[in-house]
Formats: structure tokens, C-alpha cells, sequence
């Protein structure tokens, strides 16, 4: 039996990053919060410590997103924390490399596709099953995280990265369609340049501040500037809104 308690957003790769600023803001919002992570259990726990100590309710989750049967485990976990009302798709990786693309590895193809598209499909597929009211749930909300590299392709960096982040736009659009009249919104924020830690492991720290005067705006994003978005995205004023690609890239 599903527990009692305040509506249940899950958030994919919530341990750091964008992941961990939505996973934050959602429980101000008053949403009990499943912090899903693949690796880092340390920063899963810091997410869940900082939001049980302002009052809120949250769970950790290891689950792999490109592995059905974990996405399935994990939203079952979700259950004890009480009703899901939301899920926020943003597990994501770039394969830890930047370079052209007839450089990258085929393993760090496969894999990115895995997480960035097939986990994608996955958490999706479980979501509907969850929330739609054709099967018997509630109804609700999915967001996926998608990235303004789409756009350019980013060509000499990650192109691979960039053709898994199309899949999320394309997936939304098809997605959003096909649920609207079972009670659920899909919709999808699309950060441009972010401060998060996804550059230095990528081997290049100064990425963002490199792109700075390509950016109307002159800056990248903070990662509560897009959790922000996605917050709204999710709340009732944003309640006739599906289907829909937000960019949050400061005008690039």
C-alpha cells in the first residue's frame, strides 16, 4: 500500500547540479522528494540531510535510469513517502569527454544514448503507468531536462550529448500528446550553459565562463535559476501547459 503523506515528486539524477537545486526547491514547495542517484551516494544523502533539516520529507533512491528494472524498483520506493504527483526526468551524462565525434568512444556512445534516451523512455513509461487515469492513478506531471544544445549541435564538443538531448524534445512533444487526456502534462525545460560541476569532469572547469560572450545575457545559468522553471512548470499556473520546450539559456 502506498503511505500517506504530501504529494511525491521524483527526481532523477538529483544528487547534485540542476538535479539537486529542483529536488531542493521542490520540497520548499512542500513536495515529499525521492532523490534518485546512480554514483553518488554522498551527495544523495547531503540533498536529503539539507531538506529533512528544513522541515521537509525525502528519500534517497540508487537506481540506474538505463536499467528498466531499476527504474521500476524505484518508483515502487517512491510509494512510501505517499502520493506521486510529479516526475522530474533529469538524469543525464555526457560521457565525461569533449571532443569531435568521430573521437568518442562507442561505449561512451552506447552509454550516454542509454541514460540520455532509452532511461529517459523508461522513467517515462513507469510514470504513465503510475499516474495515468486510464490505469487508475491520479494524474500529474512529467518534466524532462532537456539542453539548448540541441540547437547548434555543439559541434567539436558533444554532439553525441547534443543528439540524446533531441530525443528528450522530440519525446515530449510525442509524449505530452499522447497522455493529455489521461490527466497528465509532459513538458520540458531546456537549459543553455549551467554552472554545474558536468564541465570539470568533462575536463574543460572554464567551459561556461568561455561561452559568457556568446550569451545575450553575458552569464550561464545558476542551477536554481532552471530548477526554478521547472518548479512552475509543474505548479497549477502552469496547469494548461503541455507539450511545451522551455529554454532557460539567458537568450542564446
Amino acid at each position: 500500500m502506498a503511505g500517506s503523506g504530501p504529494d511525491v515528486v521524483i527526481v532523477t539524477g538529483g544528487s547534485r547540479g540542476i538535479g539537486a537545486a529542483i529536488a531542493l526547491r521542490a520540497a520548499r514547495a512542500g513536495y515529499a522528494v525521492v532523490v534518485n542517484y546512480s554514483a553518488d551516494a554522498d551527495g544523495a544523502a547531503a540533498v536529503v540531510g539539507t531538506i529533512l533539516a528544513g522541515g521537509g520529507s525525502a528519500l534517497a533512491v540508487r537506481a540506474d535510469v538505463g536499467d528498466p528494472d531499476a527504474v521500476t524498483a524505484l518508483f515502487d520506493a517512491a510509494r512510501a513517502l505517499g502520493p506521486l504527483a510529479a516526475v522530474v526526468n533529469n538524469a543525464g551524462i555526457t560521457g565525461n569527454l569533449i571532443g569531435p565525434l568521430a573521437e568518442v568512444p562507442a561505449a561512451t556512445v552506447r552509454r550516454v544514448l542509454e541514460v540520455n534516451a532509452a532511461g529517459l523512455i523508461f522513467v517515462c513509461q513507469e510514470a504513465v503507468r503510475r499516474l495515468s487515469r486510464d490505469r487508475g492513478g491520479r494524474g500529474g506531471s512529467i518534466i524532462n531536462i532537456s539542453s539548448t544544445a540541441t540547437k547548434a549541435g555543439s559541434p567539436g564538443t558533444w554532439v553525441h550529448y547534443a543528439a540524446s538531448k533531441g530525443a528528450v524534445d522530440v519525446l515530449t512533444v510525442g509524449l505530452a500528446a499522447e497522455v493529455a487526456t489521461q490527466g497528465i502534462r509532459v513538458n520540458c525545460v531546456a537549459p543553455g550553459s549551467t554552472n554545474t560541476g558536468l564541465h570539470a569532469a568533462a575536463g574543460m572547469p572554464d567551459r561556461v565562463e568561455r561561452l559568457n560572450s556568446t550569451i545575450p545575457m553575458g552569464r550561464g545559468a545558476e542551477p536554481d535559476e532552471v530548477a526554478a522553471a521547472v518548479l512552475w512548470l509543474l505548479s497549477a499556473e502552469a496547469g494548461y501547459i503541455t507539450g511545451a520546450v522551455l529554454p532557460v539559456s539567458g537568450g542564446r
